[in-house]
């Protein structure tokens, strides 16, 4: 439960990036750095909810976009198509190219709560 509670502070830290930093204005944020940094922060953040369902953290490795896609493959199908989503976006288009849409970080960090709330549900389970 702890690494839930930590995964859902790495988003809420992502929203405080760009709302403070960022900065939107006509639906575009005007900072590409931050809009980096917020999405490197939400894709942590998802990465370390589904380690508390999947992982091992003894490991020495990263595990790589490959292994969540095994793992998630395996347990839930819908899930995986949400971590793929994640990746895209929150990786990919927000973290690397610093895309500056607010519609795309607003799907990206929507996604990421989808997955941590997943993980949280099934952590109780």
């Amino acid at each position: 439960m702890k690494d839930i509670t930590e995964a859902k502070r790495y988003i809420s830290n992502a929203k405080e990036i760009l709302r403070e930093k960022a900065i939107k204005e006509d639906g575009y944020y005007k900072d590409r750095k931050y809009v980096k940094m917020a999405g490197h922060t939400a894709y942590s953040g998802v990465l370390v909810a589904l380690d508390s369902i999947l992982g091992d953290k003894k490991k020495r490795t990263r595990n790589s976009v490959e292994w969540y896609q095994k793992e998630l493959s395996v347990l839930d199908k819908k899930i995986l198509s949400d971590f793929l989503a994640a990746y895209d976006i929150l990786h990919l288009s927000m973290s690397y190219d610093g895309v500056l849409r607010a519609e795309i970080s607003k799907a990206g960090l929507d996604v990421a709560e989808k997955i941590i709330n997943w993980a949280e549900q099934r952590s109780q389970a």
